[in-house]
């Protein structure tokens, strides 16, 4: 039986005594919050180039009054209070939400337009994250010695490409460690940040919104414009929503106000009470909270930091990957599974690969965190305003709120997250034009991809024969029944499967037993084991059964045939012959079909993607592909 860990995680996270939940916590530090735990060395340091001038007590309390209500707006009520609850199943993210409206029962396009993309910005901000966060550690050295500074760029990029080389292997031995020293460095945060108030105590009174609101107002653009540098500091907050699945929603609430939220408010007054001190404001001021003679341990953990949140980054890129290609929406890749004890664990070769080629282009071509900061905001600025759309959707849909209620939480999310997106949007020639690219040119696959896998379902059934038709014709035309039995599988969901008419044109015989099956994946990422599949006897011994998986389940099609005898399903599973189709997809010739080049761009993708044997766990000496063409 397949079990369901996600439930399983998401009822032990709720169910969790205190020790328990305090543990997962732990490990919610390491998993989710790297990206907005490491924000802190870069975003006041790109506030302060973003200002014009010296900046006077005013500009200083403004920008940290911004940054402080960013965080507890974005982070702790958007997504810690509103988006965590909405769960598809304990998932969430930016995928599972559209899964959520149910996209796959009705047709949604505009819903499935902003999750699609939504998404497909997230690759570039698997692509941008380690990069910047890696510069950005490095570039200590800076405070250290000058003498090392041409030195950053080549440390960064070995750094990176041990840390993508090393994905195959999994994170299973060492993610063990990250909570620790995630949470080593959030009090290193705390206490750098405290010692920097002590200097200047006042520094408190941008807790008071009205800085930031009086900063934003009365300096013009330059004060509209630093919303974007601001926004830095909430770059990791999607994070919290999409890695929900892994903890449970309890685990990284405790995790976000016990420790992360107050070390981050703790490190960036101190930064900020470092400026008005008068502490010169060259280099990265975040560096200048430390002392002297623990800078270099510092910038060392740092950039160990910086490497977990990037890990944390690209395995997130892998398991919305692994969604995508469930949902239909991305041809199948190879997707090796690095550990037993954790479904998360997962590789995927290609997309780490082109991860690890966008990443080092562009810390080599951007050489410094500052140049890349402008490409950075605008891709999760983006993502943050899909997910607040498709929120407002499931206030009315899901938890039934009215009208003015949804719309007036949602206008809210919406005026913030406009605002950020257009600070951002006028970094494009800067920079921003990078993830923009990036996630055009995923949701171009995504679409394309969908197309074709549609049109070509649209000919299969075409050409379908109805199974008394078909077993009919077998006895008229004498065709040899054999031992054994044959299992097909088929995207059909009624009559008889091609495969199966194929297999028969060819080799002139069919087994005594037949079953085919059909695999569904839900748009919900775990099924119940006693919703698992359906068995109907169309014939005698001729079982037609679906098999039903969430997107978030790896289809184990031999596994799965032992429910079918649980159901009924007199096959022998000792002699069983697996019959899977192949098509060669060609143009339609009649030009009723897609365009050129979108069917050359499908076939592409159909003759690179993972044999469907390989996807559904098929023993290969008991496999036979049957190759056929399809015009689309």
């Amino acid at each position: 039986m397949i079990e369901n860990p996600a439930t399983t995680a998401a009822e032990a996270a709720r169910q969790a005594p205190p020790g328990k939940l305090q543990t997962l916590g732990l490990s919610a530090l390491g998993i989710v919050f790297g990206d907005i735990g490491t924000s802190p060395l870069y975003t006041f340091k790109t506030i302060l180039g973003t200002t014009e001038g010296a900046p006077d007590a005013g500009v200083i309390l403004g920008a940290l009054s911004l940054v402080l209500w960013t965080l507890f707006i974005i982070t702790t009520v958007k997504y810690v209070s509103f988006a965590m609850r909405v769960d598809n199943d304990g998932e969430g993210g930016i995928l599972a939400l559209m899964a959520l409206l149910g996209v796959k029962k009705q047709q949604r396009p505009t819903i499935v337009a902003v999750g699609l993309f939504g998404a497909a910005l997230i690759y570039g901000d698997g692509a941008i994250t380690p990069a910047i966060s890696v510069l950005s550690a490095l570039e200590g050295l800076n405070m250290a010695t000058p003498v090392l500074q041409s030195y950053v760029v080549p440390a960064a990029v070995a750094i990176l490409l041990a840390l993508f080389a090393i994905q195959s292997l999994g994170t299973a031995a060492i993610g063990n460690y990250f909570g620790p020293v995630m949470l080593l460095w959030f009090v290193a945060l705390a206490l750098m940040g405290i010692s920097g108030i002590v200097q200047h105590p006042s520094v408190f009174a941008a807790l008071n919104p009205v800085y930031g609101l009086s900063y934003l107002f009365s300096h013009g653009a330059t004060g509209f414009l630093v919303l974007g540098a601001v926004f830095l500091c909430v770059t990791g907050a999607e994070a919290l929503y999409a890695d929900m699945g892994h903890f449970g929603r309890r685990p990284i609430t405790l995790a976000w106000f016990a420790v992360v939220f107050p070390s981050l408010i703790l490190n960036y007054a101190g930064q900020a009470a470092l400026v008005l001190e008068g502490v010169p404001t060259d280099g990265n001021i975040f560096f200048r909270l430390c002392p002297g003679g623990l800078l270099i341990p510092f910038i060392a953990l740092a950039t160990v930091a910086t490497i977990i949140a990037s890990q944390s980054i690209i395995t997130g890129a892998f398991s919305m990957t692994r969604q995508a290609i469930q949902l239909g929406w991305l041809p199948r890749l190879r997707i090796k599974q690095t550990s037993s004890e954790g479904y998360g664990q997962i590789y995927v070769g290609v997309v780490n690969w082109l991860l690890m080629i966008v990443t080092l282009g562009l810390t080599i071509g951007f050489g410094r965190s500052d140049n890349l900061a402008a490409a950075y905001g605008i891709a999760v600025s983006l993502t943050m305003l899909m997910t607040s759309a498709l929120l407002f959707i499931a206030m009315r849909e899901i938890w039934g709120w009215s009208m003015l209620a949804a719309g007036s939480v949602a206008a809210f999310f919406l005026i913030v997250d406009c605002a950020f997106f257009l600070a951002n949007l006028t970094k494009i020639a800067e920079g921003g034009y990078v993830p923009l690219i990036l996630a055009a040119s995923v949701y171009s696959v995504m679409w394309i991809w969908h197309r074709g896998a549609a049109a070509v379902m649209t000919r299969m059934h075409e050409s379908l024969i109805p199974v008394p038709e078909f077993m009919k014709d077998i006895q008229s035309k004498s065709i040899p029944r054999v031992p054994g039995t044959a299992v097909f599988l088929t995207r059909t969901e009624r009559d008889t499967p091609p495969v199966m008419i194929w297999h028969v044109k060819h080799n002139r015989a069919l087994h005594e037993h037949l079953f085919v099956l059909r695999v569904e994946i839900l748009s919900v990422p775990w099924v119940a084991p006693g919703n698992r599949m359906t068995i109907d006897e169309v014939a005698p011994n001729f079982w037609r059964a679906e098999a039903r998986f969430g997107f978030m389940e790896r289809p184990h099609i031999p596994e799965l045939l032992t429910v079918g005898k649980a159901l009924g399903c007199t096959i022998d599973l000792d002699d069983v012959t697996y019959y899977v189709g192949h098509e060669t997809v060609v143009g339609r010739e009649d030009g009723m079909g897609l365009p050129a080049w979108q069917e050359r761009f499908f076939a592409v993708m159909e003759r690179n993607a993972v044999h469907v044997s390989d996807f559904f766990s098929l023993p290969s000496d008991q496999v036979v592909e049957i190759g056929r063409q399809v015009s689309i």
